[in-house]
């Protein structure tokens, strides 16, 4: 997986509709090629940026369980 350089300052970002407001959640910002990912009790900070085909990885190895998270 690698991290893609980008501003993210003008991303309209969005967290899941299951979320809860407990604060423990990850907000997703897209780009044309890429997604930013952050943390949602902190918005001013950091974003990981990676490419739509790594997340989709990540994304598959979660539910298959084969990450452990």
């Amino acid at each position: 997986m690698i991290a893609l350089p980008r501003d993210t300052s003008g991303v309209l970002w969005r967290k899941s509709t299951r979320s809860q407001d407990q604060g423990a959640c990850v907000e997703l910002g897209a780009f044309a090629d890429a997604v930013a990912v952050r943390d949602s009790k902190n918005p001013t900070g950091p974003a990981l940026v990676v490419s739509r085909a790594a997340l989709s990885r990540l994304a598959a190895g979660v539910r298959s369980r084969h990450l452990d998270v």
